[in-house]
């Protein structure tokens, strides 16, 4: 029985060749990605994820957070009512 074990080469050299999917050059995200590094490039901006609402209820406390402000966790404590007795 032979235990011998053949690589071969045919086609590529070693330890070289391009792993994963080929780029299709000019598909669309190719397009985006060209045009969001030549933004880069420019010096421009580039935003990521969901922008953020200034007015919501969070963002309102994470800035007061922010400005040194200690806001409190948990619900505030209640005034317990005084009875007049006469």
């Amino acid at each position: 029985m032979n235990t011998e074990i053949k690589t071969s080469t045919v086609g590529k050299e070693a330890g070289k060749g391009s792993k994963g999917r080929p780029v299709i050059e000019n598909s669309a995200r190719q397009m985006r990605l060209a045009a969001r590094a030549a933004r880069i490039a420019e010096g421009g901006e580039v935003r990521k994820g969901r922008p953020s609402n200034p007015n919501s209820a969070r963002q309102q406390r994470l800035a007061t957070r922010a400005s040194g402000v200690v806001v409190k966790r948990g619900r505030p404590k209640m005034e317990k009512a005084v009875e007049v007795t006469a």
